[in-house]
């Protein structure tokens, strides 16, 4: 299906890279190394030149820690919205919110894209995105709270409440009136999950793809991939890339992203492989 990003669409046959920028001093991954807002717009300006084709921007991060009121949450993320806009209009803009209020702030100044990392905890987020023709990621998290971690989730089958869950957020959305081209699906690794049931999902992650909606995969240095080859945060790439290529092959269009490049040939190979990509040059044999 044709995706609808805001100002920007793109062909079905299109996989794109959402590279991560965070706003926060305390995320799992940089540590803050994009708190500052220079170092952030640096951050955006680098993963542009790399490829993406669009950028996520979130303001609160997501394990447990401090609390983030609705203003606090704005003054870290909409100014900045505004600040990419200016120097990247034809650039997809994303927002990392489960807010309705904030939401609208952030389509207000340019933002194309909501990525509601709690799968609808404000029911209030399908109608900002409607009211601004804004594109929504419908995410599956098991009805935790936000910023909470998962503590003994139980599913008859992971896969199943998953694919249920996103459907009917989505089915929900464009009852709200969002476009149907600007509704994608995530099945959300990691959150309302332990390590089995993400690995599940990766496994089966076709089963997502053959509902019809956009999937989007955020599989980027988590915990499960962490867990699976008992290794920290900064060397859980190989295993990050190996989540990815699976993904791929089962047909994941956008891929949420710490590493723009390496996402990219990866996820271009197996499209290649999986004959939905013509190669770049093909001349051995041949010339």
């Amino acid at each position: 299906m044709t995706l609808k990003l805001g100002r920007r669409e793109f062909a079905d046959d299109a996989t794109l890279m959402m590279a991560i920028v965070n706003r926060t001093p305390d995320s799992f991954y940089d540590r803050g190394a994009t708190w500052a807002e220079d170092s952030a717009m640096e951050r955006v300006t680098q993963v542009v030149e790399e490829g993406a084709d669009l950028v996520d921007i979130g303001g609160i991060k997501a394990a447990p820690g401090d609390e983030i009121d609705v203003a606090e949450e704005l003054r870290r993320v909409a100014g900045f919205v505004a600040r990419v806009r200016a120097a990247h209009p034809s650039l997809v803009i994303s927002v990392d919110t489960w807010r309705a209020e904030v939401g609208r702030a952030v389509c207000s100044e340019g933002a194309d894209v909501l990525n509601d990392a709690w799968g609808g905890a404000d029911p209030a987020l399908v109608d900002a995105a409607a009211e601004h023709d804004a594109a929504i990621v419908c995410t599956h998290t098991g009805g935790v709270t936000p910023r909470t971690r998962p503590f003994r989730m139980e599913y008859d089958d992971v896969v199943a409440a998953a694919v249920a869950d996103t459907t009917a957020y989505a089915e929900r959305a464009l009852a709200a009136g969002v476009d149907r081209r600007s509704i994608v699906i995530d099945p959300a690794h990691d959150f309302g999950k332990n390590t089995f049931h993400s690995l599940e999902v990766t496994r089966r992650l076709g089963e997502l793809v053959d509902t019809g909606w956009p999937v989007l995969v955020s599989l980027s240095n988590k915990d499960f991939v962490g867990e699976t080859l008992d290794l920290p945060v900064g060397e859980r790439l190989t295993g990050t890339l190996a989540a990815t290529a699976v993904c791929a092959l089962a047909g994941a269009r956008i891929y949420r992203v710490h590493e723009v490049r390496e996402t990219r040939q990866v996820v271009d190979m197996v499209w290649s492989i999986a004959g939905r990509r013509p190669p770049q040059r093909a001349i051995r044999g041949l010339a």
